[in-house]
């Protein structure tokens, strides 16, 4: 998918309205993410703070489980806003997170513009990193320097 057969605005007005439903009592900072799935469903989600911050949940959480939710799939593309309807860069968890559920090709808003998932997260490690250590190992293709 490029570029130009996604609906941006659409994604924008999904992920503004999730901001709005945010639970951000501590930070007061809400956040609403919307992700493009291929067979074309839109998914969302918003930021929920806990009185123990490092248990909240970021709006790509929401996201994600909204996407297994309703399906699974592979997200195409993403936008995520903040109270002023700008867009807001996924953190370093997110991103991870998100290479999960979309790879390299997963465009992503953000305030300088539309950027891939690779430029985003370079050297991302994920699915297919599991999958050549367990060939490797189950070959038996080591490099005696345990």
């Amino acid at each position: 998918m490029t570029t130009n057969n996604i609906d941006w605005l659409s994604l924008k007005d999904t992920a503004v309205k999730a901001m709005k439903k945010a639970y951000c009592p501590y930070s007061n900072f809400p956040v609403g993410a919307a992700g493009l799935v291929e067979d074309g469903r839109i998914v969302s989600g918003c930021n929920v703070e806990n009185a123990a911050l490092g248990v909240t949940l970021c709006a790509e959480c929401g996201l994600v489980s909204d996407l297994i939710n309703t399906g699974g799939g592979k997200l195409v593309a993403f936008y995520c806003v903040n109270a002023n309807e700008i867009p807001e860069a996924p953190c370093g968890r997110c991103r991870q997170l998100l290479y999960e559920h979309g790879g390299d090709d997963l465009l992503l808003m953000t305030a300088e513009g539309i950027r891939t998932m690779t430029q985003m997260l370079p050297g991302a490690f994920g699915p297919n990193s599991l999958k050549e250590v367990t060939s490797s190992e189950a070959k038996g293709d080591h490099d005696g320097t345990d």
